[in-house]
């Protein structure tokens, strides 16, 4: 898909900073892909709402993908009433006592962390008629770099080791789980779930093979809409894993395939310092309030107009850091080269800011929230959210 249009990058910058924009044309053309996959291959895919709950979107959604994927009681709660007619998958490492009844209520497939949670809740969600999952890890690191979202590190503690497994499983407990769960992946290509599934099949393919296994559940992190993603190993993967074990489902839970490229975060520039041969461009959003994973990757954001600098001796005549407003030392975006000089009051568009944005931002220091808007296909900007004082105030008291 091409890049912002003119008119686009016109409506954008005529809007009050800071704010979010999801780009309805986006979405859908992420949607016909995903949908296309499924049809394909034969998967059932599902919007993981960690990386993108913007609710208001979920009706036209629901047009491609097959339903939700929950973290937890709220987001199980959030997918159920807003694509009531989908999947409602929910996966937790751990599940309270006091929130289960509810996590029933709310879904139709449940998948445990590990073999105590499912001998403790596994008969009562059984009874209930939920489908019942397993979280396995296949000890099969495909990930450099970020080894915070690597569920396979040697310090994970997401998803069950074959060598648990056969300590702690017993037939009664094998035959409670209809279904094998993994997520191992993180903004990778099919090649990874390759690796990945052979380490699956290696460890876990006599489990698979079982009469009561009706579903496998390949997690997330298949960045299926990303332009040199690679579908057609993505669908011949599926259809064999399907055909191989005799499975009538196989899920998919992206999160940012579903709303890659979709969002953008519009700011201005507020003032221009200079730190010796270092020029700061102070703008209303935060990276550590607004785009917190910008520093939790960490990673550049793509910018319209400007470069990242990924090499700190590059430089150029229009080198600047981007910084937020906050106390923190550290709120900083990072250094981009720009085509022109920049200017106080000039406004700047954040690309791919849809995903794990809106999710994860926060108040700190007090700053304000940025509005959520909606961009239609025909150009209309819809104000969906914005937020004040009282916003702030009320996370902290009565």
């Amino acid at each position: 898909m091409s890049d912002i249009s003119v008119e686009k990058v016109e409506i954008l910058k005529g809007l009050n900073t800071p704010c979010y924009v999801i780009d309805e044309q986006r979405l859908v053309y992420n949607g016909e892909i995903l949908k296309d996959v499924a049809a394909k291959s034969g998967a059932r895919i599902l919007l993981a709402q960690k990386a993108f709950s913007n609710y208001d979107f979920y009706p036209l959604l629901s047009k491609y993908i097959a339903g939700t994927e929950a973290s937890g009681l709220y987001e199980a709660r959030l997918g159920a009433e807003y694509m009531p007619d989908g999947e409602n998958h929910v996966f937790c490492a751990a599940y309270k006592d006091e929130d289960f009844d509810e996590v029933l209520k709310y879904s139709n497939h449940i998948v445990f962390n590990s073999v105590a949670q499912l001998r403790k809740f596994g008969y009562k969600a059984k009874l209930c008629g939920k489908s019942i999952g397993l979280r396995i890890n296949p000890e099969c690191s495909t990930q450099e770099g970020h080894a915070i979202y690597d569920p396979c590190s040697s310090q994970s503690r997401l998803g069950v080791t074959r060598s648990e497994f056969n300590r702690q499983m017993n037939d009664e407990l094998i035959g409670l789980i209809d279904g094998l769960h993994f997520h191992t992946l993180c903004e990778q290509n099919a090649d990874s779930l390759e690796i990945t599934l052979q380490a699956v099949e290696q460890k876990y393919g006599d489990i698979l093979s079982l009469d009561n296994i009706r579903w496998i559940n390949m997690g997330g992190g298949h960045h299926i809409t990303r332009e040199n993603y690679n579908r057609d190993l993505l669908i011949q993967l599926i259809i064999n894993i399907k055909a191989k074990y005799k499975l009538d489902n196989a899920y998919l839970e992206p999160g940012e395939a579903v709303a890659l490229n979709a969002g953008y975060l519009v700011t201005e520039v507020l003032d221009i310092v200079n730190n010796g041969n270092n020029k700061i461009a102070i703008i209303d959003a935060s990276a550590a309030c607004h785009m917190p994973d910008v520093i939790e990757m960490p990673y550049l954001p793509p910018l319209l107009g400007a470069i990242a600098v990924e090499n700190q001796a590059e430089c150029g005549s229009n080198e600047y850091i981007l910084a937020g407003p906050t106390c923190l030392a550290g709120d900083s975006v990072g250094k981009y080269i720009f085509e022109n000089e920049l200017h106080i009051g000039d406004k700047l568009i954040f690309k791919d800011m849809a995903i794990y944005t809106t999710v994860k931002n926060n108040t700190f220091n007090g700053m304000k929230l940025p509005s959520i808007y909606s961009l239609g296909s025909d150009m209309q900007v819809n104000l969906i959210k914005s937020f004040d004082y009282d916003d702030f105030r009320e996370r902290l008291g009565k």
